[in-house]
């Protein structure tokens, strides 16, 4: 996961910063700080993305055009 897809992730799920440390026991500094390309001990980026996963965040790998996020189809 990508600095930019995290602030991408929580864009399209409508998160604040506070709002996905509370989803994820996180703090809101060290997100805040992740997402500006600060490193982060691979639990926490892991912690992070399951969190976005399961509220519906696909993660996107590079394919020519950058990498990026996308919601999962809601089934009725």
């Amino acid at each position: 996961m990508k600095p930019v897809q995290l602030k991408m992730a929580r864009a399209a799920l409508g998160l604040g910063v506070r709002e996905l440390a509370e989803l994820t026991g996180i703090t809101a500094n060290t997100i805040s700080r992740i997402e500006n390309g600060s490193d982060a001990k691979q639990s926490t980026i892991t912690a992070i993305r399951q969190a976005l996963e399961s509220a519906g965040v696909i993660f996107i790998p590079s394919n020519g055009n950058g990498p990026g996020v996308r919601l999962r189809d809601r089934q009725p």
